[in-house]
C-alpha cells in the first residue's frame, strides 16, 4: 500500500488537503473531489479515524481498460480476490460512471460482482454472498471514458456519518459539510481568543456538535460502531486498536478542558429534543445551551460577549421557493443589526442567494455542496456601530401600497357583508412594482383530527400572500426588499400580526401537480363559505384547500344538483361536493388519487352534515375511474390540473387530453345531464368542434363564473357548461 485517494464533496479539496498533511500524512495532491496522499495502512487508519472532511477513504487495487462488459470482467478477475476475502464472506459494489461506453451503473456493478463470485466458485467452490448494508468488504469502481479504476473502500459507510447523529431534521446538514462550514469561518482560531458559538436556527445540533468535537480534540471516528477495514483479511486489529486508545485520551483530555460555550435556537420543539439526544450520544451534551424561540426574538446569548454565529437557513433551489424563507432572512438580518454588533457571521445560502437578503454585505463568500446541492457560505462581520437603528419610516412607494390596501378593503367591504363573504381577494399586484396576491380569510383556529369538536372561539383575520415570481431582469435584493415592504404594508394596514400571515412564491414550473406540500405545521383553519364550513391550511400546501376564484363555480354546482347524482372528479378537498350536497344531491362521489386530500374532504362534508353512503369518496385516478365505473350522473363536475406527472397514474396535460376526458365523463351522464369543467392553464383552448362532434353541446360560462374580488385577473379560470345534445 504506497497510494490512497480520499474523497470529498466539491469544494473542499484544500481543506481536506491540509487537514492530511496536519495528521502526518505525506504527499498529499488535490484533485477534482478528493486528495491522493502517501503511505500505508496506518495513514488509512488515521484518515478514517480522525478526518472531518472526508468521504471515504480507498484503497487503489488496479486500472485497466474496460470499454465493454467482457474487459470489466476480466480486468476485476486479474486481481486475486482471496487476499482480501474470505470465500464465505460477504461484499458489496459502488460503482460511478462518466463518459463511457458502459452507462449503466447497476449493471456495471453486477458485473464487478459476478466476476469476484466467478473466481471464488472456481477455486473453492464456495462464493462470496451480497450484504448491502455491513459488507466484509466494500469494493469502489469508478470507469472514466472506458478506464477503469478498481479500490478497496476501507471506510464503509461514508465517514461524514460519525454514529451519534440518530435523528435529523427535514433538511439535514451533512458532518463533513458542518465541519468545513466551522473551518471556513475561522471557528478554532474564535473559540481560543474566547468567543462562543451561536447557531439561531440548529435543527438537530450538527454545527454545535461538530463544533464543540472539532476544539475539543475529539476524533470523529471514535463514535462509529464499525468501518469498512475491520472484516477485510488486511486488517491489522493491534494497529487500530494502537491509534483508537491514543484517539481516546486525547478525547478525554480535551472534553475535561473544553468551555460551555456553544448556544443553539429553534423554533421547532421537536428539532431540539433530537439535538440533545445527539449530543449526549456525542458525549457533548453538558456544553450546549439549547432555547426554544424564533429569529424574532433572538439575542446574543451571552452579554458582553462577541463570537461567531454560524447556521444552515432554509432555503431552495430558487430564491423564495419556501414559504416565509424571505421574511425569515429579513428578520434575521434586523436581529443581527440590532443585538450582535462585534460578531462575526456565517450564513449557508442556497445558490441563489446573497447579503442582499439580510441587508448586510458579505466580504467573503466560498462555494460548499451539501450533498448535490450547490451553496454559497457568506460571512460577514456585524458592525457595532450599526447597532440599535430606529425603525425606518414608511417610505413613500410603501405609504402608496399602504393606502391602494386601504381603498381596495373601503371598495369591497360592503358587498363583502352584504354576501357574508367571509374569504376573498384584497389585492392583485395592483402596482407593478409590488407583484404579488393578498388573499383575506375569517377564520378560527381548529384542531387537526377528523372527528374534534370546533372550538367556539371569535374568527380571526389570516393574511395568505403569493409573491409572483419576479421577471429575471429584476435583481434579486431589490425583489425581496419589495416584498418585505409588502408584507410591511399589509401587516399595518389590515392589522394583522406577522404569525398570522402565509407566504407563498408561485414560481413558472415545468409542469406538475398544483398541490404541493410546502411545510408540515399542521396549523389548521375553519373558515365559512355559502353559510357552509370548510377547514383551510394557509402554511403547509401550495394551496389552501379552498380556491377562492372557484366561489361562483361553487355556487353554480350547488344550484344545478338538486335530485342529482353528482359525480366530483378531481375532487382536491371536496368543496365541490359540499356545495352540490348543500344543493338538495341525491348522493356525492368525490375522486381523488391522494389520500391527504380526500381525509380533508372528509372532514369538509361530516362538518356539513354529510355522511354515510350516498357521499362516496374513492381513492382513484380518474380516467381509471371513468373506465372502470358504471354508474351515471346528472351532474359532473371536473376540475383537473393543469399538469400531472403522478406516479400513481399516467401523465395528465388538460389541452393535450382535455376531449377524451369529457367525452369519458359524457359516456357517465343521465338524459338531461350537465358536465361542469374548469381548470385555471391561462393559454387553455377549448376544443368546441370535437366536443361538438361527440354529441355535447358547449356554453362559455367563464366570465360569470369570476368573482367581483377578481376582477384584475379576469382570465384566472375557464369555466364551461356542457351538455349532451
Amino acid at each position: 500500500m504506497s497510494t490512497l485517494f480520499i474523497t470529498c464533496a466539491k469544494g473542499l479539496e484544500d481543506l481536506l488537503r491540509d487537514e492530511l498533511g496536519d495528521l502526518g500524512l505525506s504527499d498529499a495532491r488535490a484533485t477534482v473531489a478528493g486528495v491522493y496522499v502517501g503511505g500505508g495502512l496506518e495513514a488509512a487508519y488515521r484518515a478514517c479515524l480522525y478526518s472531518r472532511l472526508a468521504s471515504r477513504v480507498l484503497l487503489p487495487l488496479a486500472q485497466f481498460a474496460a470499454g465493454d462488459a467482457r474487459d470489466l470482467h476480466a480486468g476485476v478477475q486479474g486481481i486475486d480476490w482471496s487476499t482480501l476475502l474470505a470465500p464465505e464472506g460477504s461484499l458489496t459494489v459502488d460503482a460511478n460512471l462518466s463518459q463511457s461506453a458502459l452507462t449503466h451503473s447497476q449493471f456495471v456493478a453486477q458485473t464487478v460482482k459476478d466476476a469476484i463470485v466467478d473466481q471464488f466458485r472456481d477455486a473453492c467452490g464456495v462464493r462470496p454472498s451480497v450484504d448491502r448494508e455491513q459488507p466484509d468488504v466494500r469494493v469502489n469502481l469508478h470507469l472514466r471514458r472506458d478506464q477503469a479504476a478498481l479500490s478497496l473502500d476501507l471506510s464503509g459507510a461514508p465517514l461524514h456519518q460519525r454514529g451519534w447523529r440518530l435523528q435529523q431534521g427535514a433538511a439535514p446538514l451533512k458532518e463533513n459539510v458542518a465541519a468545513a462550514m466551522l473551518l471556513r469561518a475561522r471557528w478554532p482560531e474564535t473559540y481560543a481568543a474566547g468567543g462562543v458559538l451561536f447557531d439561531p436556527m440548529c435543527g438537530a445540533g450538527t454545527l454545535l456538535i461538530e463544533a464543540a468535537l472539532m476544539v475539543a480534540g475529539v476524533a470523529p471516528g471514535l463514535t462509529r460502531a464499525r468501518f469498512g477495514f475491520e472484516r477485510w483479511r488486511g486488517h491489522d486489529a493491534v494497529l487500530w486498536q494502537r491509534l483508537r486508545t491514543q484517539a481516546e485520551q486525547t478525547a478525554h483530555a480535551g472534553l475535561a478542558a473544553l468551555h460551555p460555550v456553544f448556544h443553539g435556537r429553534d423554533r421547532d420543539p421537536a428539532a431540539l429534543v433530537a439535538a440533545r439526544g445527539n449530543a449526549q450520544r456525542a458525549g457533548v451534551a453538558g456544553f450546549i445551551q439549547l432555547v426554544c424561540g424564533d429569529i424574532a426574538h433572538m439575542a446574543a446569548p451571552v452579554s458582553d460577549s462577541t463570537g461567531l454565529l454560524i447556521s444552515n437557513p432554509p432555503y431552495g433551489e430558487r430564491l423564495g421557493e419556501m414559504p416565509e424563507v424571505l421574511a425569515l432572512y429579513r428578520t434575521l438580518g434586523e436581529r443581527l443589526r440590532a443585538s450582535f454588533g462585534g460578531w462575526r457571521v456565517a450564513l449557508l445560502f442556497g445558490e441563489q442567494g446573497d447579503g442582499h437578503m439580510i441587508g448586510l454585505k458579505p466580504e467573503r463568500s466560498q462555494r460548499l455542496y451539501n450533498g448535490a446541492l450547490a451553496c454559497n457560505l457568506l460571512q460577514f462581520s456585524v458592525h457595532a456601530e450599526r447597532v440599535q437603528r430606529a425603525p425606518a419610516p414608511l417610505a413613500e412607494p410603501v405609504s402608496m401600497l399602504v393606502n391602494r390596501l386601504h381603498k381596495r378593503e373601503q371598495h369591497l367591504r360592503k358587498r363583502l357583508q352584504r354576501e357574508g363573504i367571509d374569504c376573498y381577494r384584497l389585492y392583485d399586484a395592483d402596482l407593478p412594482e409590488y407583484a404579488a396576491a393578498i388573499d383575506v380569510y375569517l377564520a378560527r383556529e381548529v384542531d387537526g383530527e377528523v372527528a374534534a369538536a370546533v372550538p367556539d372561539t371569535m374568527p380571526q383575520r389570516w393574511l395568505h400572500v403569493q409573491e409572483y415570481q419576479a421577471p429575471a431582469e429584476i435583481e434579486p435584493g431589490l425583489a425581496a426588499r419589495r416584498l418585505q415592504d409588502l408584507l410591511r404594508a399589509a401587516a399595518h394596514e389590515l392589522a394583522v400580526p406577522r404569525a398570522r400571515i402565509a407566504l407563498k412564491t408561485r414560481a413558472r414550473g415545468h409542469g406538475g401537480a398544483r398541490h404541493g406540500r410546502l411545510d408540515a405545521r399542521a396549523h389548521w383553519l375553519e373558515v365559512q363559505e355559502g353559510g357552509l364550513y370548510f377547514r383551510v391550511n394557509l402554511f403547509d400546501y401550495l394551496d389552501t384547500g379552498l380556491f377562492l376564484d372557484h366561489r361562483n363555480v361553487r355556487g353554480r354546482l350547488r344550484a344545478l344538483a338538486a335530485g342529482q347524482q353528482v359525480l366530483n372528479l378531481f375532487a382536491y378537498t371536496g368543496t365541490g361536493s359540499v356545495y352540490a350536497a348543500a344543493g338538495g344531491a341525491l348522493g356525492t362521489t368525490s375522486v381523488d388519487l391522494s389520500t391527504t386530500y380526500l381525509k380533508w374532504a372528509t372532514w369538509n362534508l361530516l362538518r356539513n352534515g354529510f355522511r354515510g353512503a350516498a357521499h362516496r369518496l374513492v381513492r382513484a385516478d380518474a380516467r381509471m375511474f371513468l373506465a372502470a365505473d358504471t354508474r351515471r350522473y346528472g351532474l359532473i363536475y371536473v376540475d383537473p390540473p393543469t399538469f400531472s406527472n403522478s406516479k400513481r397514474a399516467d401523465d395528465f396535460d388538460v389541452q393535450r387530453d382535455h376531449v377524451d376526458l369529457l367525452r369519458a365523463c359524457a359516456a357517465h351522464l343521465t338524459p338531461g345531464g350537465v358536465i361542469v369543467f374548469s381548470n385555471n392553464f391561462r393559454r387553455f383552448r377549448l376544443d368546441a368542434d370535437a366536443l361538438a362532434a361527440a354529441g355535447l353541446g358547449v356554453e362559455d360560462w367563464s366570465a360569470p363564473s369570476v368573482p367581483f374580488d377578481f376582477t384584475r385577473r379576469s382570465n384566472i379560470h375557464g369555466c364551461w357548461l356542457l351538455r349532451a345534445r
